[in-house]
């Protein structure tokens, strides 16, 4: 610790985000990456992005991308909120939106940097604990007192799924409170709750391009719901970063959402990998959760988690493997290509057999 630190940064622990191993050879199973380039036209976009309008500033609002998204997912530009990938996004939604003297509600098994925002930005909260299925009780956050409720769907690490009318149910039992839905895994086989914001102004949707879209490299997120929590986000925004999105990453997230056909495919080939990797694990004793994601969460009775992803590692596969308690002994396994899922079964046999 240095002398200059000021009092808050002595007190943070960082996100430790998944490992980026700069091996090569090893099949990268840890960290929810789409196993699948983006489409070409993605790249074509990227690269006509001219030397001359690169020494000029973007555009500050991201006028194209807005309206591209708004149009795609039938809502205002002015509803939308775009940043340096969704992880920005939440920054500025905690900053912006989060911080209430009641304390704010997530899962106690989730996206493991709610809680750090929560330290950074002086946030109280509370965790919410899964049910014994390793499911989120919407029922269980009803009663509570709360300044505002986060939660991912599909919820990460578990991949599984809320179905709308679920929230829907909450948004009405908690017209008051401020939901935000972090939904970077629901392309998958989830149910967006998109919809919803043209109804409940108490909802935000948050999206990421680093999963569906193979975009994990250019980072690009985006947030939707009413007016009135965009311009409030647009507030921190504007008085942290006037220019978050630069040029070849708009022009890249715009050229995504204009092959829709492209999209629909990895997308399903992501599922059908998922479907076969999960009954080939159930085959080999592993129970795993349902998942909506592009990753399984699995674990064996007879071997340890900890152990069975050391051997893994040993055959140049990576998967994750997380401390907390009670999911020690579950591995989380991003979906790869079918040759990649082949490998992985082939060394999980080796490994418990």
């Amino acid at each position: 610790m240095s002398q200059f630190w000021s009092p808050l940064v002595r007190t943070l622990t960082p996100y430790v985000p998944g490992e980026q191993p700069k091996v090569s050879g090893l099949i990268k199973l840890n960290t929810n990456e789409n196993p699948y380039p983006p489409s070409p036209a993605v790249m074509a976009a990227m690269h006509a992005v001219t030397a001359d309008s690169l020494r000029l500033y973007p555009d500050p609002d991201s006028s194209q991308l807005k309206q591209t998204l708004a149009a795609y997912h039938k809502v205002k530009p002015e509803e939308i909120f775009v940043g340096n990938g969704s992880d920005e996004v939440l920054a500025f939604v905690f900053m912006a939106l989060l911080k209430h003297d009641a304390p704010l509600l997530f899962p106690d098994i989730t996206y493991s940097f709610y809680p750090v925002y929560c330290k950074l930005y002086g946030i109280d909260y509370d965790e919410v604990a899964l049910t014994q299925q390793m499911e989120i009780s919407t029922a269980d956050y009803i009663d509570r007192d709360c300044g505002a409720i986060i939660f991912p769907n599909p919820n990460a690490p578990t991949g599984i799924p809320l179905p709308l009318s679920t929230i829907e149910n909450l948004l009405i039992a908690k017209p008051n409170t401020l939901v935000v839905v972090d939904e970077a895994y629901v392309d998958f086989g989830g149910e967006t709750a998109m919809p919803l914001t043209q109804r409940y102004p108490n909802l935000l949707v948050v999206r990421t391009f680093s999963k569906s879209r193979s975009l994990a490299g250019l980072r690009v997120g985006f947030a939707v719901g009413h007016k009135d929590l965009i311009d409030g986000m647009e507030r921190v925004k504007n008085s942290f970063n006037s220019y978050p999105m630069d040029r070849v990453a708009v022009a890249g997230a715009i050229a995504s959402y204009q092959d829709e056909a492209y999209f629909q495919k990895t997308l399903s080939d992501v599922i059908t990998n998922r479907e076969q990797t999960t009954q080939a694990l159930q085959k080999l004793g592993f129970s795993v959760l349902p998942s909506s994601a592009n990753f399984v969460f699995a674990t064996h009775s007879a071997f340890s988690a900890e152990q069975l992803a050391a051997g893994l590692r040993e055959r140049a596969i990576i998967v994750r493997h997380f401390e907390h308690p009670r999911i020690s002994q579950y591995l989380r396994i991003s979906i790869g290509t079918q040759e990649e899922c082949s490998k992985l079964i082939e060394a999980l046999t080796q490994l418990t057999t």
